[in-house]
């Protein structure tokens, strides 16, 4: 049998009572933000004189705060949480902070949001459950102390301020599930407090964090969705274990990787959209994408990636946007990808490379003049735009290491109906959003969460 609702509001009311009673003077509370290695700390003093004392304190002003003043003893804890956070902002263009007055935080302070958490009801156990100061423009060093005691906290946005420190580390903290602290003053290496178990949405993009990430980011967040990481520092290889995250957008992008992107991408069977682009990833394009069914964006652009085109691409047939440009790719453009380009819905950007030749389905669409199909500036004779034959010739005599294969998990499917498609066929479906000037320019307007986290504004979670 669980606890009967009489039972818990009577236990609330006697602990707000209890607590009242500790609280007879405004001398009584002691809240410190601050200090080395000191965060937010609340010091109840005990009712009556003190030993040094011979008279009794002055009984306090109207406005001092009590339990009772609140709804539920965690909005009394969030007001003096919110009261000393206050003091610590040092800019707020927008003036939001003067809402932060008074005992109403639900209903009148600008960027909370109340909800009960589990176990408890709206009329003894609100609490703050969500902070969101996206495009606030605040400035303050405790961010992290002042997110850290809110221990009801389930989501804490704060895109576009000018946060700095630390980021708070929260496993007491059993609701949280977002953090998005993009595009602030954050610097040094990948947090580790960032790394809570009960993440679904990890923001970092667009601060100065550097050095390597930690593969705990792939294998110590269960629930994740959405990890963008994009515009900071990142250096070193990426994680082996990458592909063992359940995440479903995953963005890479504008930092400084190195390396091959590992095979054990094949095993991430949620992946819906990732980005590697502008790194300085290289070695060979892993096989095991092919193994990716649900995947509909992969940009790997702007890197040092080498070898021929996995023919294990054709058989993602969900695939909207292949973006593989400015790379030192070569060999054939396999006949599937262009069939997927022909009868579906892909973008395939190829141009900037060394591709020397093309199927029958490909030769279709450059006669068609097909956007979605990009092979400019590479080295296939008869094809408009290519690479001049000095750059071709150079290329051709380096030394190639990366294996060729004709590995396709999908085979017996893509094996149907191989014919090649001709000019005279019906025409093709029409792309939703063509590539103009290649896909890593696509930004939010294109729909796709990852491209829409290039910019430095909070990204849609619906």
């Amino acid at each position: 049998m669980g606890t009967s609702p009489l039972i818990l509001t009577s236990f609330l009311l006697i602990h707000c009572l209890t607590l009242s009673s500790l609280l007879p003077t405004s001398s009584s509370i002691q809240i410190s933000l601050g200090g080395k290695g000191t965060g937010i700390s609340i010091g109840i003093g005990i009712g009556g004189p003190s030993p040094s004392s011979p008279s009794s304190p002055s009984s306090p002003s109207s406005s001092t705060p009590k339990p009772s003043d609140f709804q539920s003893c965690f909005l009394y804890k969030s007001y003096l949480v919110i009261q000393e956070f206050k003091k610590t902002v040092t800019c707020d263009p927008q003036g939001i902070t003067k809402t932060w007055n008074g005992f109403d935080i639900c209903g009148k302070y600008c960027g909370f949001y109340c909800e009960a958490p589990p176990g408890y009801d709206n009329k003894t156990g609100l609490a703050v459950a969500s902070v969101d100061f996206n495009g606030n423009a605040l400035t303050s060093e405790k961010f992290g102390v002042f997110v850290k005691n809110l221990t009801e906290l389930a989501l804490f946005h704060a895109n576009s301020n000018n946060f700095s420190g630390y980021v708070p580390f929260l496993n007491n903290n059993p609701y949280f599930y977002e953090l998005d602290l993009s595009n602030n003053k954050l610097k040094g290496p990948f947090p580790p407090n960032a790394i809570q178990p009960n993440l679904t949405f990890l923001d970092l993009r667009f601060n100065t964090h550097y050095g390597c990430v930690p593969p705990d980011v792939f294998s110590k967040l269960p629930f994740a969705i959405a990890i963008f990481l994009n515009n900071n520092k990142f250096s070193g290889d990426l994680p082996s274990n990458l592909g063992y995250s359940p995440v479903q957008y995953l963005s890479l992008a504008n930092n400084f990787f190195t390396g091959p992107i590992p095979s054990s991408i094949g095993h991430a069977k949620n992946l819906l959209e990732v980005l590697f682009l502008n790194n300085t990833l290289s070695g060979c394009l892993p096989n095991e994408v092919g193994l990716l069914k649900k995947l509909v964006v992969f940009d790997a652009s702007l890197n040092y990636i080498t070898g021929p085109l996995p023919y294990s691409y054709g058989c993602l047939k969900n695939l909207e946007q292949l973006v593989l440009a400015h790379n030192l790719l070569y060999g054939e453009v396999p006949e599937d990808l262009c069939k997927l380009v022909y009868t579906g819905k892909l973008n395939l950007s190829l141009s900037y490379n060394y591709f020397t030749s093309l199927g029958p389905t490909c030769w279709t669409l450059i006669k068609q003049g097909n956007k979605r199909l990009d092979v400019r500036k590479n080295c296939i004779p008869w094809v408009p735009d290519q690479r001049s034959s000095e750059d071709c010739w150079w290329f051709a005599k380096k030394p190639k290491t990366c294996p060729w294969s004709s590995y396709t998990p999908c085979w017996g499917a893509s094996s149907e109906n191989t014919d090649s498609v001709s000019a005279s066929d019906s025409e093709p479906v029409e792309a939703k959003m063509p590539v103009k000037g290649g896909a890593s320019r696509l930004g939010r307007k294109s729909g796709y969460r990852t491209y829409g986290a290039l910019d430095g504004s909070p990204v849609p979670r619906n």
